[in-house]
C-alpha cells in the first residue's frame, strides 16, 4: 500500500511545491497515512485544511482502504 500512497502523493505534490511547500510520507499503518508537511506548508495556518481537504481527500479517492491522514 505504501507504493500506492507514494504514487498518489506524486500527483498532488506539484501543487504544494508551487506554493513553496511539500509533503513527505512517514508511514502507512492499518489504513492510517502519516505525513510530514514541509517548507511553507509546515508553518502555514491553513495546513490542516490542506491536509484534510486536499491530501486526505485525494488519497481516499485513489485508495479506498485509507481511513485517515495525519500530520506528524
Amino acid at each position: 500500500m505504501r507504493e500506492k500512497v507514494e504514487e498518489a502523493l506524486k500527483e498532488i505534490r506539484p501543487s504544494l511545491q508551487r506554493d513553496g511547500g511539500d509533503v513527505e510520507l512517514v508511514d502507512v499503518e492499518d489504513g492510517v497515512v502519516k505525513v510530514r508537511l514541509t517548507g511553507a506548508c509546515g508553518g502555514c495556518p491553513m495546513s490542516q485544511m490542506t491536509l484534510k481537504m486536499g491530501i486526505e481527500r485525494h488519497l481516499k479517492d485513489r485508495i479506498p482502504e485509507i481511513q485517515s491522514v495525519e500530520s506528524v
